[in-house]
């Protein structure tokens, strides 16, 4: 199987998910599906299929995160510092048309946030800012068609 890249603060994240899912998750489903029970007939127990429904995405999530876990590739911005955009990079571009300002971290993808501001190595606007230096101008095909981003500053840390 392909290795998955991520930073090592995503690694931590899910393997935090990791644990909270069973060491806390995992065993308030067993009580409650436990307690749900106890109300009797099974078939039109509501909170008995709402707790089992749960305990499905619950166990669904824990193989999930195990899988992603076991295939990552945590990689160090630092130790990959250049002077182009890479893995890890935390990059500030300005929109050429509007001079709004934006700042994105490039990250895997299953720690892609876009409310936190980091966006996966496989989105069009990553694939576009690899390899390219501070000044640099890139184009990124966008639903609105297409974008012009000028690299401002690229970051490590």
């Amino acid at each position: 199987m392909q290795k998955i890249p991520m930073t090592k603060q995503g690694y931590e994240v899910l393997e935090q998910e990791l644990k909270n899912l069973k060491e806390k998750e995992r065993p308030n489903i067993i009580v409650a599906i436990a307690e749900a029970r106890e109300h009797g007939d099974l078939s039109e127990n509501a909170e008995y299929h709402a707790a089992r429904e749960k305990q499905s995405f619950i166990e669904g999530r824990i193989a999930e995160v195990e899988s992603i876990i076991s295939l990552a590739d945590v990689i160090d911005p630092i130790s990959v510092a250049h002077e182009t955009v890479r893995f890890g990079a935390t990059v500030v571009i300005t929109d050429c048309e509007t001079d709004v300002e934006k700042k994105y971290q490039i990250v895997g993808d299953p720690e892609a946030n876009l409310e936190q501001s980091k966006i996966s190595l496989s989105s069009p606007l990553a694939k576009s800012l690899i390899g390219k230096e501070e000044g640099d101008i890139v184009s990124v095909r966008a639903p609105s068609g297409n974008r012009e981003y000028e690299i401002i500053e690229i970051i490590y840390k």
